[in-house]
């Protein structure tokens, strides 16, 4: 009996020797376990160091580039490189240009549009010598200039739109600044195509107009082909709304996007792109600065300050004002603009007599400037058939009458500080110009097929600027009358030259059949001297290392 007990104990005390082994095997290996945490979780934070290092290197490339064309207007002539080190990890970047060529955009909502786009190749490669750890990246980036007349709608500020009858916009339309959009009740609007702001979109008024919110449906094409409204409930959907981003996103499918989207700004290379108003004032206005974003330096015949000047070469012009004039191509005229509450002398260009003057300008490419006393501005008529591609560009208001480019139709545009459509049956007489009986100035429809960038005025104070159904101005009695338009429509500045508020007071608005001109997708058919807003695309990006070998740290290889 005391031999078992004996034995009993032996077996106790060996159980708990390898209880105490097992456990002790249990400590090391949890001790291990953890060791080899520590050390992974050490390592994966080198690798984010290193990863967060390089990819700051991209950024810095693509900041440098940007600035560049920002501020010179050019590419840079020395890729960027260099080696230096963030915070004790080696950096190196090196940036590989590669050739130019025009191309169909495929990314984000500039996709679709044909640009003329530089490419580079970056790579940013981060070493931490410490823990021998490295990461590379690659990325494709993009400088795109993208015609702006590809767009059917552009604005450099903020775009109202609130027409009183149903309204189609056909093409992409972009505003720089905020997007207001609302119909009348029982009309509706209907977009086809992409929406974005660098601001924010919004249903309705824009602060300030004095004017109500309508209650009409406005439908926007999502990605599959199906309008999609705004309505939401008793509500709109828009910028305001707490859930936007979601919901936008799934409603259209990325073809409404602001800046909660990241949408940016699209702006014209121009020496000031703050101030785009540039690009239709003069090259020398007397200050002593010189303005080199001015389409005055593309024309090869300007009219300034009552001299008309043809370039034969180079920098030799000729006075062809006589000429002109004895030829009935360029007269002087005055009538009253009920708008303006003042006369209107202008230029009278006749186009097809130009186009047979011998001094049509080589490039198509006519300019126009007048600072003298009065209201000053150029009128475009007796243009069915422009013969040849044309662009006026002015810094003077610019009228047009009657039908415009509708024969044998030539890419065309108009830049000025304000555009006045005048019908066929337009009258100087001045008992009929300044009556304020608008029914003394009857319109008959009207065709005009041009592209345009143009002014207009603030909306605030109670007063609505109009809106883009009212960016063209009127003068005239339009009702049960058409205007036929078929072009690009662009507003890039407040008009300088004009001081004149919109109302219904002195006209009647047509019934509007207004399209985007397909024909502009294709590049060979935009007017001479459209001007191309830029854009900064990154299209492709990859890691192509981390590894924990000595990487190799000059930029230029």
């Amino acid at each position: 009996m005391n031999r078992v007990l004996r034995n009993n104990k032996g077996i106790a005390l060996f159980i708990a020797l390898m209880l105490t082994l097992m456990l002790s095997i249990i400590g090391l290996g949890i001790i291990k376990s953890s060791n080899d945490e520590v050390s992974i979780a050490g390592n994966e934070l080198n690798e984010m160091k290193c990863f967060y290092v390089a990819e700051a290197g991209l950024d810095k490339v693509t900041s440098l580039i940007q600035s560049q064309y920002d501020t010179n207007e050019l590419p840079p002539t020395i890729a960027p490189a260099e080696t230096t080190s963030i915070d004790g990890i080696a950096l190196a970047y090196s940036t590989v240009p590669q050739a130019s060529a025009q191309k169909t955009l495929t990314k984000g909502s500039l996709a679709g549009l044909k640009a003329f786009v530089r490419p580079y190749k970056i790579q940013s490669t981060a070493y931490d010598s410490s823990h021998n750890t490295s990461v590379v990246l690659e990325e494709w980036f993009e400088v795109a200039s993208v015609p702006i007349f590809q767009f059917a709608v552009f604005y450099d500020n903020d775009l109202e739109i609130a027409p009183g009858a149903h309204m189609d916009v056909t093409g992409r339309v972009h505003s720089n600044g905020d997007l207001y959009v609302q119909s009348e009740a029982g009309t509706g609007i209907d977009f086809d195509s992409y929406i974005t702001a660098y601001g924010s979109i919004y249903h309705g008024r824009k602060p300030g107009s004095g004017l109500s919110t309508a209650t009409g449906d406005v439908n926007i094409k999502n990605i599959d082909g199906t309008y999609m409204s705004m309505r939401q409930g008793s509500g709109w959907l828009d910028a305001a709304d707490s859930y936007w981003y979601d919901t936008a996103a799934a409603r259209w499918g990325g073809r409404v996007q602001d800046n909660s989207f990241g949408q940016e700004r699209l702006t014209l290379p121009l020496e000031n792109p703050d101030d785009p108003h540039t690009l239709i004032d003069r090259y020398d206005d007397g200050s002593g600065t010189y303005n080199n974003s001015s389409m005055e330096l593309d024309a090869t015949l300007k009219i300034i300050d009552g001299v008309a000047l043809y370039n034969v070469s180079g920098t030799t012009w000729i006075d062809v004002t006589s000429t002109l004039t004895t030829s009935g191509a360029l007269l002087e005229t005055t009538f009253y603009d009920k708008r303006e509450e003042q006369n209107a002398t202008v230029y009278d260009i006749d186009v097809a007599k130009l186009s047979t003057s011998g001094y049509f300008p080589s490039n198509g490419i006519v300019y126009t400037a007048d600072d003298r006393t009065g209201f000053r501005a150029t009128r475009l008529y007796n243009a069915t058939d422009i013969g040849a591609p044309f662009t006026l560009a002015s810094e003077n208001p610019v009228y047009t009458k009657g039908n415009i480019n509708t024969t044998d139709k030539q890419p065309m545009a108009i830049m000025c500080d304000a555009i006045t459509v005048l019908s066929g049956n337009w009258s100087d007489a001045p008992a009929k110009a300044a009556s304020a009986d608008k029914t003394q100035r009857p319109a008959t429809s009207t065709t005009i097929n041009f592209s345009y960038i143009t002014g207009n005025k603030n909306t605030g104070s109670s007063v609505y600027n109009g809106g883009l159904e009212n960016l063209p101005r009127f003068l005239e009695n339009w009702s049960t009358r058409t205007l036929t338009y078929r072009g690009s429509i662009v507003n890039m500045w407040l008009s300088e030259k004009t001081s004149g508020i919109w109302s219904g007071a002195y006209y009647n608005p047509p019934s509007r059949d207004w399209e985007f001109d397909t024909d502009l997708n294709d590049i060979s058919n935009l007017p001479p001297g459209t001007p191309a807003v830029r854009a900064f695309i990154r299209w492709g990006w990859k890691q192509t290392n981390v590894g924990y070998t000595v990487a190799t740290m000059n930029p230029e290889t």
